[in-house]
């Protein structure tokens, strides 16, 4: 695996891991919320994080087994306001691909589509994919939302990953390291083989095309993995989710994050 877990602990509140569509999700309960209350809540973890390469050429994928069902029901389906029912998206999606059959094409020509026409910016909350084509400037969420409508639009399979990028200043070890801001990015399904990773956005890149592969079927070390495919973080009350209309989680906590840099891993071989 490009992570793994060598240790886990919980910070301040201990939590029940619970599986959610095979992975180990962090559950803290609190049984009441009292106003001005304070707690601290979290986990320590030592991962092992590699860098990532995959070398597929399109004639490795020119004869693929059907999808299962299961994926198609799942990731082919607007789950997340992808806004995949606007004309501006479905015409994006058309004009994405052309013609273009081959699927690891059509993947790239998506890729390339979405990197022609956004400029990378922050922003304090997430638009739907038919805004941001229109407005032409998009977060990385805004680019995986973007990706994720044209790519299911054309019935490639893909889903979302992340959390965050680890500075990358491998030479400060043993030094606390803050990200600038949470990061996704995607995996897009190549039948019978599996997933296989993207970057959702050139954000270190400035100018227009053309694009390196680097961020192709690639990840760098210092992204790191929470959860694939299910949301990153949720309130529930009751059993049920509350929608953020309701109680937004980015009101109730502060998003603290550290990372300290150990030790360079000795190459696999």
């Amino acid at each position: 695996p490009r992570q793994s877990v060598r240790h886990l602990e919980p910070v301040g509140l201990p939590f029940e891991t619970r599986v959610i569509d095979e992975q180990p999700i962090a559950v803290f309960q609190f049984d009441r919320l009292k106003p001005h209350e304070a707690r601290i809540f979290g986990w320590r973890a030592i991962l092992e994080v590699r860098g990532i390469k995959y070398h597929f050429k399109p004639r490795d994928v020119d004869d693929l087994p059907e999808m299962p069902p299961e994926y198609q029901q799942r990731y082919l389906v607007d789950n997340d306001n992808l806004a995949m029912d606007t004309e501006t998206v479905q015409r994006a999606a058309r004009n994405a691909i052309g013609t273009e059959t081959n699927l690891l094409r059509q993947v790239l020509n998506i890729r390339d589509y979405v990197y022609d026409r956004l400029e990378y910016g922050i922003k304090p909350h997430i638009d739907t994919p038919d805004i941001v084509l229109k407005r032409g400037m998009g977060s990385c969420g805004e680019y995986v939302g973007i990706l994720l409508a044209l790519l299911r639009l054309n019935g490639i399979a893909c889903r979302t990953v992340g959390r965050y990028k680890c500075p990358d200043r491998a030479e400060s070890r043993e030094v606390a390291l803050q990200p600038d801001f949470n990061h996704v990015w995607l995996e897009f399904l190549i039948p019978g083989y599996g997933w296989i990773p993207m970057e959702s956005n050139p954000d270190d890149m400035h100018d227009r095309g053309p694009h390196p592969l680097r961020f192709f079927m690639g990840l760098a070390w210092y992204h790191i993995e929470l959860v694939k495919g299910v949301k990153f973080e949720s309130l529930v009350r009751d059993g049920k989710r509350i929608p953020k209309e309701e109680v937004s989680l980015g009101d109730l906590a502060i998003n603290h994050v550290r990372f300290r840099i150990l030790e360079e891993l000795p190459p696999k071989r």
